[in-house]
């Protein structure tokens, strides 16, 4: 039904309207009797052989929903509903900020693919952790953090451990974005001395904490081996518990969507099926390089249960969707499943 009939109407939309109005949508049916018990029947799919123990944490299941689609944690109890194993919230930052101006997200259909340049917009981690305290499901949940735009990157380790304090009582686990395109300069912070100081602050602020708290960190696509490689010593010098690997591109050479038309569109990371490739790439070079050192979430361009098996395959121990999901339905969670449990009893 999503395809045929929802998504159409969807798609007349202009991307960020289009998102608004689902949320609403959503947040106004899922709970009422008769659709919690449509949307459970539809959507539930839960099996001991899906169960994954990852850096400390059990998951009913290995497919998580990716950060940026609910970044303010408004709509978690639902899409725990549509049978993710774990949600991404964020990414948050210490203040509320709109982001950057719109039109900023944008739809490339011929390729199966979104260009965004959202620019961190959210209304600040206070006001996500006020939700978090009301939410009933117990699905895992994810903080995905960042900096404000105005601060400037020598002070951007004040941002993360502002927020990583915040949220600290209210989610599984952390997940550091020094990887998004769409915030000036905050790619610098994945140079390794930054980015080693900055993680080993943030590891220092949790181990304090009674129950420390996993720390991830979310890369980029467009690391080279080098820069690869740093990142495998990283890891390892801080100690920190694993990659999501990986955010968004900012390489075009993939897209058959003309070159006029990308053009007009201006700046911003691309997601989708054109990511599927270099994504796993970088899963496989990770796990290859660390020889297992590390757990690594594997997120780029699954639209498919092949998709998820290919980035399992490559060495991830959980996957995410985001832009998949856009263009499949919410029907590609269970689809995903189905063909890990067919996998699985091979």
């Amino acid at each position: 039904m999503y395809k045929s009939l929802l998504k159409p109407l969807f798609f007349l939309k202009k991307p960020e309207d289009a998102h608004h109005f689902t949320f609403d949508l959503t947040k106004l049916t899922f709970n009422l009797p008769v659709i919690h018990s449509l949307v459970k029947l539809n959507f539930e799919l839960e099996d001991p052989r899906l169960e994954r123990e990852v850096f400390g944490l059990k998951f009913k299941n290995p497919v998580g929903l990716a950060a940026g689609f609910d970044k303010d944690a408004k709509l978690i109890d639902e899409m725990a509903m549509l049978g993710f194993g774990f949600i991404e919230i964020g990414t948050l930052t210490p203040k509320p900020q709109e982001g950057n101006p719109q039109p900023r997200l944008f739809r490339l259909p011929q390729d199966e693919a979104l260009i965004n340049r959202m620019g961190f917009n959210n209304g600040g981690v206070a006001e996500a952790v006020e939700r978090l305290k009301k939410r009933k499901s117990d699905v895992i949940v994810g903080g995905n953090i960042g900096k404000n735009k105005m601060t400037p990157n020598e002070n951007a380790v004040d941002d993360y451990l502002y927020c990583l304090e915040a949220l600290h009582p209210y989610v599984d686990y952390f997940v550091v974005n020094v990887s998004s395109p769409n915030t000036p300069n905050l790619r610098d912070l994945q140079e390794k001395e930054p980015l080693k100081q900055l993680l080993s602050a943030v590891k220092s602020a949790n181990d304090q904490k009674a129950k420390p708290k996993p720390i991830l960190l979310k890369i980029a696509p467009d690391l080279t081996d080098g820069q690869l490689d740093d990142i495998i010593d990283i890891v390892k010098e801080t100690r920190i518990d694993g990659v999501i690997a990986t955010n968004t591109t900012i390489d075009r050479s993939k897209l058959s969507t003309s070159r006029d038309q990308v053009e007009a569109i201006g700046a911003g990371g691309v997601s989708g099926k054109v990511l599927a490739k270099r994504s796993t790439e970088v899963i496989r070079y990770l796990h290859q390089k660390s020889k297992g050192a590390f757990p690594i979430v594997g997120v780029g361009g699954i639209f498919s249960a092949e998709d998820a098996i290919e980035k399992l395959e490559a060495g991830a121990s959980l996957v995410q969707v985001y832009s998949g999901m856009i263009y499949e339905g919410p029907s590609l969670i269970k689809k995903i499943k189905k063909g890990l449990l067919a996998y699985f009893s091979r």
